[in-house]
């Protein structure tokens, strides 16, 4: 019997195990596939507090789940095949046995596209990203493509136009959705009824090829290319009606993480975060593992780790 079960081990649940393994918690951490998260695959991370210069985010990870198992957390490796969380004790079967848990905290973060680009993927993290904040500064002075229909991709453009020198913002449709005025966007050239076709690029990001409203294909010579197409949802099916959802599939959480259902919290890109960001899943996790040390002794209140 764990005394909490963190399911993922990204930012969010990597930062949760810390907290809880070193406050005295048996915990255990279910990851699929470690290495296959948005932060995993980011190439270039030069923003993370405490961190100087440049560093991969799978390095960020492993040296978080490192400080995690130093403190006595569990890691495994499997697939979640169903969960039991309405009762005392937590449940989780997977493709290797069952585990049970007094408490869980749900840190799954969010799935991309059913379908990417052709070349989207392989291209990931060198000048393919999906976070124009974290990504942005390393555009600086250089051509950029944006493709999107949303008013997230209006705001990650406007974000670019700090550092790139152009932009392709590139909209499948004949207008951004749910965007009344577009503003003025200098240095942008929008691109409407216009479908991205393939990234283009052997080790680096070196053009996109696109349908334009004509027809006709052209490819665009861009040296970074930032995807917010619709699709990515958060990673909460496994819940199964278990835990309240909202209308998108995230978990409905309180300030402390904690869901409506006694022992059951979440962390992450599973609840509707302000800003997707490494920083702000590694401090989601750290409340719910408070919120977790508080909810398994009974205490009045969370009790931060100064020592």
């Amino acid at each position: 019997m764990y005394d909490v079960i963190i399911v993922g081990a990204g930012p969010a649940g990597a930062s949760a195990a810390i907290y809880t393994a070193r406050g005295n918690l048996k915990t255990l951490v279910i990851d699929k596939a470690p290495n296959t998260g948005a932060l995993a695959i980011t190439h270039k991370i030069a923003n993370y507090p405490g961190v100087i210069g440049e560093l991969s985010g799978k390095d960020l990870l492993d040296t978080m789940r490192e400080q995690a198992k130093g403190f006595g957390a569990e890691f495994i490796q499997t697939t979640i095949t169903d969960v039991d969380v309405e009762g005392d004790t937590k449940y989780v079967f997977t493709a290797d046995g069952m585990y049970e848990g007094k408490s869980i905290i749900i840190a799954t973060g969010s799935k991309g596209r059913n379908r990417m680009l052709p070349g989207e993927e392989n291209l990931m993290g060198r000048g393919v990203s999906t976070c124009a904040t974290c990504d942005g500064a390393f555009f600086e002075g250089k051509t950029v493509a944006v493709i999107g229909d949303s008013e997230e991709a209006l705001e990650e453009a406007q974000a670019l136009g700090k550092f790139a020198s152009h932009i392709h913002f590139v909209v499948p449709r004949p207008e951004l959705q749910g965007v009344h005025h577009v503003p003025e966007l200098t240095g942008t050239n929008i691109l409407y009824k216009t479908k991205p076709l393939e990234v283009l690029g052997d080790n680096q990001v070196q053009g996109l090829r696109i349908r334009t409203s004509s027809g006709a294909e052209e490819v665009l010579a861009v040296d970074g290319v930032f995807v917010f197409l619709s699709g990515s949802k958060p990673g909460t099916d496994f819940l199964q009606d278990q835990v309240p959802l909202d209308e998108d599939g995230f978990m409905i959480l309180d300030s402390s993480m904690q869901s409506s259902v006694p022992g059951v919290f979440g962390a992450g890109e599973v609840r509707r975060t302000p800003v997707k960001q490494a920083v702000v899943a590694a401090a989601d996790g750290a409340i719910a593992a408070m919120a977790v040390d508080k909810f398994i002794n009974k205490r009045a209140q969370l009790i931060p780790q100064y020592k």
